[in-house]
């Protein structure tokens, strides 16, 4: 009787998948799906949580009071992703004490993006611009991802992203219209983050293995090489408008596909940065691992305070 009641269970779950509906906390799944929802949803909310660092040590040093306010509440901005996100996994039964374990101990994931320093302030633009558009050309497309608690936080995590990525751009067109120095410094910046951009969006399709049942589950809706080709044809026409060249001398358009051809990463490079060895991982770790002993006596005191309440 119960092997019957879970074939029916799977053919639910498989119709809601094919018409595109959402799959909600409650619902039944199997258990592969919840695996692969808490792998990719919790790598989402540590990005957010370890992608705070690398702009949010330049918080003190920017050049201007309104440059710090712009930079503060984007770092605010992405705590609060991380905290939608690390709710929307909880949904599924796994505690926040877990996740931030599982990242600390390198069980978990975040984008290799973060792993790379930023040198100058030139790179909180670079960021804004290349990292953010990257992002959001990944992002949006996760509006409408089967799992119901992912799709809703997405649709608020995209519009602040795009305020990010405005931001950003607009801060190196300020740049670009300065000194010779200033435009050497903004070529200098995209020239570094150009390539470790296109890797965010994870390896080539034939080197994916968790990309065909993704998307299959309707957890994912394009491929890693699908939505890097869309954001380089986004790209291309903005670094023009912008002035800055980008560092590929493969980069041209391609009448007949109508898109852009554009050269290969280093792959070597991104599987080296994933597996621990970027130029920053051990310092993004560290930093978390850190802010979360040290944070400790917080959350006791928070959970101390929410069970007397619950008493009285």
């Amino acid at each position: 009787m119960k092997v019957e009641d879970d074939l029916g269970l799977e053919e639910r779950f498989e119709r809601i998948v094919a018409r595109r509906d959402r799959i909600e906390p409650r619902d039944w799944m199997p258990e592969a799906y919840r695996k692969t929802v808490i792998r990719q949803v919790a790598q989402h909310a540590h990005s957010e949580i370890i992608g705070m660092q690398p702009e949010g040590n330049w918080i003190g040093r920017a050049p201007s009071l309104r440059r710090k306010a712009i930079l503060l509440a984007k770092v605010q901005d992405e705590a609060g992703h991380g905290l939608y996100l690390y709710s929307a996994t909880e949904t599924l039964g796994v505690s926040r004490d877990e996740l931030t374990e599982n990242l600390i101990s390198g069980r978990q994931k975040y984008s290799s993006i973060f792993n790379y320093p930023t040198l100058s302030y030139t790179d909180v633009g670079t960021i804004g611009w290349l990292v953010d558009g990257a992002a959001i050309c990944n992002q949006v497309p996760l509006c409408r991802t089967s799992f119901g608690p992912y799709g809703r936080a997405m649709i608020r995590i995209c519009k602040e992203e795009s305020f990010h990525q405005r931001q950003g751009y607009e801060l190196l067109m300020t740049m670009m219209r300065g000194t010779d120095a200033q435009r050497e410094m903004v070529q200098e910046s995209v020239n570094r983050f150009w390539w470790p951009a296109l890797m965010m969006f994870g390896p080539p399709d034939d080197s994916s293995p968790n990309t065909a049942q993704s998307m299959a589950w309707g957890i994912k809706t394009h491929t890693n090489d699908e939505l890097r080709q869309k954001f380089v044809d986004m790209t291309v026409p903005q670094a023009d408008a912008l002035g800055v060249t980008l560092p590929d001398p493969d980069l041209v358009w391609n009448e007949e596909r109508g898109h852009y051809d554009l050269g290969t990463p280093d792959w070597d490079e991104f599987w080296s940065v994933v597996g621990g060895n970027g130029p920053c991982n051990t310092q993004r770790i560290e930093h978390r691992r850190r802010a979360w002993e040290d944070g400790a006596w917080v959350r006791e005191a928070a959970m101390a305070y929410a069970e007397k309440e619950q008493t009285a």
